[in-house]
């Protein structure tokens, strides 16, 4: 069975594709982007396998 591990990034409107970029660099696939809990601000839902 695969495990995976999870991350929440808070994403910046004028760099979010460079910021997901990087974590796609580092093997990390987006889930979900949301607004965050103070409903400005988004932030991005991320999870890679387990090595």
């Amino acid at each position: 069975m695969k495990k995976y591990e999870y991350a929440t990034v808070p994403l910046i409107v004028h760099a979010t594709k460079q910021i997901l970029d990087q974590w796609g660099e580092d093997g990390w696939e987006l889930v979900q982007v949301l607004t965050g809990p103070d409903g400005g601000n988004l932030v991005a839902y991320l999870k890679r396998e387990k090595a």
